[in-house]
């Protein structure tokens, strides 16, 4: 069989295989969004999103055809991939840059030092003004009860399972988990409403709402505790138990303190998990027109609760309360998330250079 002819360049260099220039991307991809822009205005199509949807498809068949024809097909593979990750990112980014802009613009209308110090009491839903000073109360209140009961709870849930747990028991600890992990919302605010108001008579109130939230958060602080336990090297307590210290002390003195920057952001995120949690929230706190301090007695409102609300109100003013507290709600889980990664930056080991 004869080998195919070998060509070789006559300075007697390695051959360069052409490659487009570094600007080919952004120009085929300006060039895609006019081709997008141009075919929408041609078809008459009024949403901007078939519009981005042509453009991308033009981009992907260019950079493939281009790439084919002038540095081969291997290439052109490459390239296809690439292009289809960015496109896939993009249109996976477009509902939620999309969400954060409806509601920055719809939610800044009404959104005041007055909206956010006031409550509803004695506002007429027809029209405007009132606030929602005492949804951030009971949001902040009940979140804070749900984080008292389930991170210590679910912090030694997690030490047993790591450094305890053998068994049966441990297994049937780990499967529970795993199945609070899956539940619905609405189960924990059912199994609450059950116990906690129909069969002990107690009323509606924030502690109750608590009480299910905290059943949401504990299998989340269980997990990630866990996983952060199971990073700490077993040589750092190999060391602790053969200077003679007890194992409760290796785990308090050692372990501990060396995951806990992945544990309190495990728990930070939790937080944030339950914070915009509405539906055990409905079963629960009743909802209320005015501030009421004492999580423990009365009905009481929460962020979640309060957008609910005031869109069931059916009204422009309503309409207009309820996407500046869904805003307030957004920026606080934000804020949640951005202390949890400062706060695993701050605890992250050093390394030296």
């Amino acid at each position: 069989m004869d080998k195919p002819p070998v060509t070789v360049p006559p300075s007697g260099g390695a051959l360069r295989q052409p490659r487009l220039p570094r600007w080919a991307p952004a120009g085929l991809a300006l060039l895609s969004a006019g081709v997008g822009v141009g075919a929408g205005l041609a078809f008459g199509l009024a949403s901007r999103i078939q519009w981005g949807l042509i453009a991308a498809i033009v981009y992907v068949v260019a950079t493939y055809a281009l790439t084919t024809a002038v540095e081969g097909r291997r290439q052109a593979r490459d390239r296809l991939a690439t292009s289809l990750i960015w496109v896939s990112f993009l249109v996976a980014l477009l509902p939620l840059v999309s969400l954060i802009w409806e509601t920055v613009a719809r939610g800044t209308e009404v959104l005041d030092m007055y909206f956010l110090t006031h409550s509803m009491r004695g506002v007429i839903t027809l029209q405007p003004g009132g606030g929602i000073y005492h949804a951030i109360i009971g949001t902040v209140e009940q979140v804070g009860i749900a984080t008292l009961i389930a991170a210590p709870i679910g912090l030694l849930t997690a030490i047993y399972l790591v450094e305890y747990g053998r068994g049966r028991l441990a297994t049937a600890v780990t499967f529970f988990v795993d199945v609070m992990t899956g539940i619905p919302s609405i189960v924990a605010g059912l199994f609450v409403l059950s116990f906690w108001i129909i069969i002990l008579d107690f009323g509606y109130s924030g502690f109750a709402g608590a009480m299910a939230l905290a059943i949401l958060m504990m299998p989340i602080v269980v997990r990630s505790t866990e996983e952060m336990l199971k990073l700490v090297p077993n040589e750092l307590r190999e060391a602790s138990l053969a200077l003679g210290v007890p194992k409760w002390r290796t785990i308090l003195k050692v372990v501990l303190p060396t995951a806990i920057g992945g544990i309190t952001t495990g728990v930070m995120l939790a937080v944030a998990r339950i914070a915009g949690e509405t539906a055990p929230i409905l079963l629960l706190v009743f909802g209320a027109q005015s501030i009421n301090n004492n999580p423990f007695e009365g009905a009481q409102s929460s962020l979640p609760y309060y957008v609910y609300e005031q869109w069931a109100n059916g009204n422009e003013a309503s309409y207009d309360r309820a996407w500046a507290a869904a805003l307030v709600l957004i920026a606080f889980v934000m804020i949640l998330n951005l202390v949890a990664r400062g706060i695993a930056r701050w605890k992250a080991p050093k390394t030296g250079r």
